[in-house]
């Protein structure tokens, strides 16, 4: 099967290829939702119908909704084929291979058509319930809609971790952040396309919203714990994704390794002119000895390291950028000749789907 080669700075021309919302006789406004999944079979037919249901009761919407694979290894695409075979409102991004949780779901939301794009997470920890209330700021001319988590059902450790993290970007930021906010929310035809202009090879979302700047409305909610399967995140990716959020809203970290450069270099020459100074004095009994040669080798190399490791990081992400290659390689995409259109009002059961068991 051919791949789809959509470089970044081409997939604009790619977007004015889909169906657009004006081609339609339908003046309806259109909402587009985009759900990325890497091997999420056990929840993404429950996600499809609990969207269809909620747009179903919305009523006077068309609507889209954007499932992206991150080259699932289990049966998401089988699944999520046999939806869209029925429903054409259902379209599909199939990637040649993972390219991560940070550029995957970013390029979905680039294809996006609607005039409210809304990001919503496979794992079902995204309330899709939450979307009614989001449309509803949006009618009341908020560009943004933020849902932001106020509690967890997930481990407390990780919440507090993650509460910690988003207050450390926040003190770090020269721009006001928001704690507890995972990018599930809507977000308006101008903000989609204030995040194009970026033009971020490895887009920190949440970042590019605080940057927008534009009127927005913070909806809190509990946050559900997960179901069925697991996250899919770990150590490296989370630190990977802290770390993006760091070196993209701030000098700081830069400027500190600069400035306990200097704190060092004076505490080197004040401990200089104190042990010659002791020496004079007791120039007999005096010995320095080995111990605080060796300390303070391993100190002043600690800090070096740390000093080259926050400088590494910014230099990867020019690194990243000068590269200029496109977020994915889609292997595949199903349904995007289609309009967005009214929900199915029928209901059906997949083949193999845990409904039919």
């Amino acid at each position: 099967m051919a791949l789809l080669f959509l470089p970044m700075n081409d997939e604009r021309e790619i977007f004015r290829h889909l169906p657009s919302v004006t081609d339609s006789t339908d003046s309806r406004k259109v909402i587009s939702i985009v759900t990325p999944c890497y091997n999420e079979e056990d929840n993404t037919e429950e996600v499809y119908k609990r969207v269809r249901d909620v747009m179903s009761k919305l009523g006077r919407y068309r609507y889209e909704h954007i499932f992206i694979d991150n080259a699932s290894t289990d049966n998401t695409v089988p699944i999520l084929k046999r939806i869209a075979s029925r429903d054409h409102n259902v379209k599909l991004i199939v990637n040649a291979r993972n390219f991560g949780h940070v550029r995957s779901p970013f390029h979905a939301f680039l294809q996006a058509q609607g005039d409210a794009v809304i990001g919503l997470v496979a794992d079902l920890q995204d309330p899709p319930e939450l979307i009614p209330e989001m449309v509803a700021k949006w009618e009341e001319g908020y560009s943004m809609v933020l849902c932001i988590k106020k509690t967890s059902q997930e481990n407390q450790l990780m919440f507090w971790i993650r509460r910690q993290y988003y207050g450390l970007v926040e003190r770090l930021s020269s721009i006001e952040t928001f704690e507890n906010f995972t990018g599930f929310g809507l977000y308006e035809r101008r903000v989609v396309e204030a995040v194009r202009s970026f033009g971020e090879a490895n887009p920190y979302f949440r970042g590019m919203i605080a940057e927008i700047g534009l009127p927005h409305y913070e909806l809190t909610f509990d946050q559900p714990r997960r179901v069925r399967g697991i996250t899919k995140n770990n150590f490296y990716t989370l630190y990977d994704y802290a770390m993006l959020g760091i070196t993209n809203l701030s000098k700081v970290p830069l400027r500190l390794a600069t400035f306990i450069g200097f704190a060092c270099a004076g505490i080197s020459v004040v401990a200089g002119f104190a042990y010659l100074f002791y020496k004079l004095a007791f120039w007999n009994n005096f010995s320095v000895g080995t111990a605080p040669l060796v300390i303070g080798l391993f100190f002043l190399g600690s800090v070096q390291l740390v000093s080259m490791g926050i400088l590494g990081e910014y230099v990867g992400a020019i690194h990243t950028q000068l590269f200029k290659r496109p977020h994915v390689i889609e292997k595949e995409r199903v349904n995007f000749e289609y309009a967005p259109g009214e929900p199915l009002t029928d209901d059906f059961v997949l083949p193999g789907s845990r409904t039919a068991r």
